[in-house]
């Protein structure tokens, strides 16, 4: 199990194949991806799961997690998003936060998110705004 940076392209091909594979590629596809850090996790050289991190000096927004179907529930998206979680503090963020589908919630909530009374729908889904403060997750040191 590996974790590296990937190109945009490839993370496409996951978040197509998990999260909106109904509708055309272009849905996946984020207006600032070239702005992103966009991250793999290999088991092998079979890419499982994707997320793109965008930060804006204190704060970072996770966007796009996704794991291929087959590969839930093994533990490799927890491994990515504590990963993506550890890059946003090293950048120097301070929050951390995401759109949660409302169905996924609990499994952020695992990892200290919390969710924000804000909401949304997407796509016919209904999201959640949820956010966690990193210095409080990870400390100070």
């Amino acid at each position: 199990m590996d974790i590296r940076s990937i190109d945009k392209e490839s993370a496409w091909r996951i978040r197509h194949e998990v999260m909106w594979p109904d509708r055309e590629l272009a849905y996946v596809q984020l207006k600032d991806d070239d702005m992103g850090r966009h991250y793999g996790l290999f088991v092998g050289e079979r890419l499982v799961s994707v997320v793109t991190l965008f930060i804006d000096q204190e704060e970072a927004q996770f966007r796009k997690f996704a794991t291929l179907e087959t590969e839930q529930g093994k533990g490799y998206g927890s491994r990515l998003l504590r990963h993506v979680m550890e890059e946003a503090k090293q950048a120097g963020g301070k929050r951390i936060w995401c759109n949660a589908r409302r169905e996924k919630a609990a499994f952020y909530r695992r990892f200290g998110l919390q969710e924000t009374g804000r909401m949304f729908v997407k796509g016919g889904k209904e999201y959640v705004i949820m956010e966690y403060p990193i210095i409080f997750l990870y400390g100070t040191s």
